[in-house]
């Protein structure tokens, strides 16, 4: 029996948090006929294996610095340990409730939802192995036909095809899956998933080992922020591999790691590791959406080609997200989404987002936010005459009362007589909370006069970026 054909105005494949905001904005807002496929959790990377698990076990890490500071405003705690075992567990608990509330939603909103794994016959086809919504795979299959078709699968971590043994290592999946809190682990990466797992390692007391390629992490980020959080990981006791490589890996009898490396020392071997992450980066998945039976471009890294408006080379066929690499943001994917829905929907033909300007956080410790151009990059733009640059750093009253002391580090980057703020880059207690809105201001043009005009809140951290001079 041939499979039945469903027909629907918008088919969404990849129920991550673009692909979601999208399909429900199409029907919810605007009456489309609506379907999105997912062979995973709903929610995607970011619910389920990304920033909200990451940001619960930041709280937990943060949480012990807290309590490792007590002692400085004179609380005298008996700290007992931490039940990883009993975090875990609620931590899940959590992620399983999302993942009701956005089957829910996509109900509410009059979206169907279709389990299971799709692959594109056609412009207009596509087949779906069908699945439960638990992931079990059912046997059968299913055709759906679309007016429109949006590809939002997002990526996965890659594991390194070059290293003997690397394949006793996890990612940052596998971060989430651990159920014992390990005393000695090794990290390999300087983007901002090794950084900010790194730094919840060494906050829970695990003797943490980060290997970079250069002498620095964080690379794309402004070189203040680069330089004073390299330091500080390595002041509150981390172990940096600068200018590291591994050569192999393996694995004893009792389950324990040897990695071997070399670095900026030359050569060596990091024994009785209990978990190996790689945390290298992420290619995108599309491995079997069968994307040559619709004729659809990708990239030499096999990124989805996209235009600003999400169009791929394909008419009526759109991608967005991690899938397509330009902003690897669950905030900009979600608002990608929704732009498109209000242009091919909502009788919007202008509507698209604006990938300037995006604000981002590393929850590291302490947080890093980051808005615009680099130093650098400004002064190679505009040129170095046209350039200004205010910064400040201080320690913040949090820690009058530590012996520890924590940095904090600020940069406003500005441009021309009229000095517009093209780069804003903070380090320090609760930038996270305080980016959002500079963010909003740097969007609106603002100018270091605006920001000058601004009557600071005392006392914060925050008011040093009205107030430089």
């Amino acid at each position: 029996m041939a499979p039945i054909k469903n027909h629907f105005d918008y088919l969404v494949i990849g129920g991550g948090s673009g692909g979601l905001a999208s399909a429900r904005r199409a029907s919810s807002l605007y009456g489309a006929k609506a379907a999105i496929i997912e062979s995973g959790r709903l929610g995607g990377t970011c619910v389920n294996v990304g920033c909200v698990p990451k940001k619960v076990s930041w709280y937990a890490a943060t949480i012990q610095e807290t309590l490792n500071e007590a002692k400085g405003y004179g609380f005298d705690i008996e700290q007992k340990g931490f039940d990883f075992k009993a975090f875990k567990e609620k931590r899940d608990a959590y992620i399983t409730r999302l993942n009701g509330i956005y089957s829910r939603n996509l109900n509410n909103d009059k979206v169907t939802y279709i389990p299971g794994r799709a692959r594109f016959i056609s412009k207009t086809e596509v087949e779906v192995d069908d699945h439960t919504p638990e992931g079990q795979k059912l046997g059968t299959k299913s055709v759906y036909t679309a007016d429109k078709i949006l590809i939002a699968t997002g990526g996965y971590p890659i594991v390194p095809k070059d290293v003997p043994g690397a394949e006793y290592g996890i990612t940052s999946d596998g971060f989430f899956e651990l159920d014992y809190l390990p005393k000695k682990v090794a990290l390999v990466g300087a983007g901002y998933i090794a950084v900010e797992l790194a730094g919840i390692f060494q906050a829970l007391g695990v003797e943490t080992h980060l290997f970079i390629r250069y002498d620095t992490f964080l690379r794309s980020f402004d070189p203040m922020i680069q330089e004073v959080m390299t330091s500080q990981y390595e002041k509150v006791g981390m172990h940096i591999h600068r200018r590291s490589k591994q050569t192999k890996i393996e694995k004893d009898e009792s389950g324990k790691l040897a990695i071997h490396y070399e670095d900026s020392n030359g050569s060596g071997v990091l024994s009785d590791v209990d978990e190996l992450l790689w945390a290298i980066g992420r290619n995108p998945e599309v491995g079997d959406l069968g994307l040559e039976a619709a004729g659809i471009e990708q990239n030499t890294r096999g990124h989805i080609i996209a235009d600003e408006y999400q169009n791929t080379n394909v008419e009526n066929i759109y991608s967005l997200g991690d899938v397509v690499g330009k902003l690897e943001l669950t905030p900009v994917a979600i608002a990608a989404g929704r732009r498109l829905s209000d242009r091919l929907f909502g009788g919007q033909p202008n509507a698209k987002l604006d990938y300037g300007g995006v604000p981002s956080v590393v929850f590291a410790h302490p947080e890093v936010g980051s808005i615009g151009l680099t130093e650098p990059e400004a002064r190679q733009k505009y040129g170095d005459e046209n350039i200004k640059i205010y910064k400040t750093s201080f320690i913040a009253m949090y820690y009058a009362m530590l012996e520890h002391k924590g940095p904090t580090s600020y940069k406003l980057v500005c441009m021309g007589p009229e000095e517009k703020v093209v780069g804003l880059h903070i380090l320090g207690l609760g930038s996270g909370e305080i980016l959002q809105g500079f963010g909003v201001a740097m969007k609106l043009g603002a100018t270091k006069k605006d920001f000058d005009s601004c009557v600071a809140i005392h006392p914060t951290s925050a008011e040093e970026l009205v107030t430089m001079r």
